[in-house]
């Protein structure tokens, strides 16, 4: 197909987006029946939603639309998320992608490759699953749609892990997750040949060749009235549609800071981030740019549980952020059958005693007790706000009345922050 690559150092427009898809779908004649696989809401930023209600309004009057948010082992997608991302697109439309029992094994990435790009600290073959509709379904077109981001697993978010983790089944997200957490979150952040990408390239170029997959990947970023521009937007079948958007996130969603961060402070959107499962990301985006002896405050007033399950919940619960010795440990004594992505999340949600981390929460959504009890410190969000109402504070520094120095971050799920 002829990509299509689009940039802008403000915002594409939606005569711009509309145009592009315009493009895209010219290439394909007497579609019949297509497969849209969007994020789910916790990329409600990612200007996915927009795009996927401008290809529904296309074709929808001929053509049969499925619509597989990538949920990963996400929760499913309530209604109020559904019409906040998708409009007006029916219900019905949609399809709700069951990572425990909807997929099946397709290939398998082998050992030997794995152990090579782990420099041998992880020697185990990956099985290669996807959802069955995916894959058993005659789509005459399947566009898999999503944000290019930083990302603590896969180094850079979306492309072929939106199908592979987003409609991907147990076996490939635990041991990808896993790989990625032994091989070590900072030589993922950011990099375009992390460990667990190249899994995920291995799997995309033996497997999905002659499935009808076009991507089509987006690049943002957010302004201070929490409005959204995009700045990138590349439609293709090929990885080169990839490292393009890969470039300009590099280049807009990664923040060099000029000295480390005694104090961090990160807000976590309530409609967007529930649990310590999704919301950690504040942890993830902001550890390379903490001091040694530093604090990481995260202000997460809709944090209501730690796992977006119950499987994962009761195992973060069981036995916390301990730091990554500790798990590697029982991860070596088998605590984890078939759960590595359970592991691979508490590795990487801890600071290995590097910083504090504390959460303020609602304690009416979730106990002090809880919080405590899994490794973080407690604070009570109406406490929190009140000194840094993230309402009033903007990104970077910022001197509090009382003299304090902090680092702010209003929304870390949309970037990596650093030191040079």
């Amino acid at each position: 197909m002829n990509e299509i690559y689009l940039s802008s150092t403000k915002n594409l427009s939606n005569y711009d987006i509309e145009t592009a898809i315009d493009k895209l779908l010219q290439q394909y004649d007497n579609l019949r029946k297509i497969l849209i696989i969007p994020p789910d809401f916790t990329r409600c930023f990612s200007k996915a939603g927009d795009i996927t209600q401008i290809i529904y309004k296309k074709l929808s009057i001929n053509v049969k639309i499925d619509i597989m948010p990538a949920l990963g082992t996400h929760a499913m997608i309530n209604d109020e998320e559904r019409i906040k991302m998708y409009g007006d697109i029916p219900k019905a439309n949609f399809l709700h992608h069951k990572w425990q029992s909807d997929t099946i094994k397709i290939g398998e990435v082998p050992k030997d490759f794995v152990a090579k790009i782990s420099n041998n600290l992880f020697n185990d073959t990956i099985d290669v699953e996807v959802n069955k509709y995916f894959w058993e379904d005659d789509y005459d077109l399947i566009l898999s749609i999503g944000q290019v981001v930083p990302h603590e697993v896969v180094g850079m978010a979306n492309y072929s892990k939106n199908i592979f983790v987003g409609i991907g089944g147990r076996q490939m997200i635990n041991k990808s997750h896993m790989l990625g957490a032994i091989c070590g979150i900072e030589k993922a952040l950011g990099n375009d040949y992390a460990p667990a990408r190249q899994v995920f390239d291995y799997a995309q170029e033996h497997y999905l060749k002659n499935k009808p997959l076009v991507y089509i990947l987006t690049v943002t970023t957010t302004n201070k009235d929490d409005t959204i521009n995009l700045n990138g937007l590349y439609i293709g079948t090929s990885r080169q549609a990839y490292e393009q958007a890969v470039q300009l996130s590099q280049k807009l969603n990664i923040t060099y800071l000029n000295k480390p961060a005694k104090k961090v402070v990160a807000y976590l959107n309530p409609m967007e981030l529930k649990t310590t499962w999704v919301g950690n990301k504040g942890i993830y985006r902001s550890r390379m740019a903490i001091a040694d002896g530093g604090e990481l405050l995260l202000l997460a007033p809709g944090i209501h549980s730690f796992g977006e399950n119950a499987e994962v919940d009761e195992v973060i619960r069981k036995y916390g952020y301990i730091g990554r010795t500790k798990i590697l440990k029982l991860y070596n004594e088998n605590k984890f059958p078939n759960q590595l992505m359970v592991p691979a999340h508490l590795i990487h949600g801890s600071s290995d005693d590097r910083f504090s981390i504390t959460y303020a929460v609602n304690p009416k959504l979730i106990s002090k007790t809880e919080i405590e009890s899994v490794g973080f410190n407690y604070m009570n969000i109406d406490d929190a706000i009140k000194r840094y109402n993230p309402d009033k504070l903007s990104d970077g520094w910022q001197i509090m009345p009382d003299g304090e120095e902090i680092y702010f971050i209003k929304n870390p799920a949309t970037g990596l922050w650093r030191l040079p």
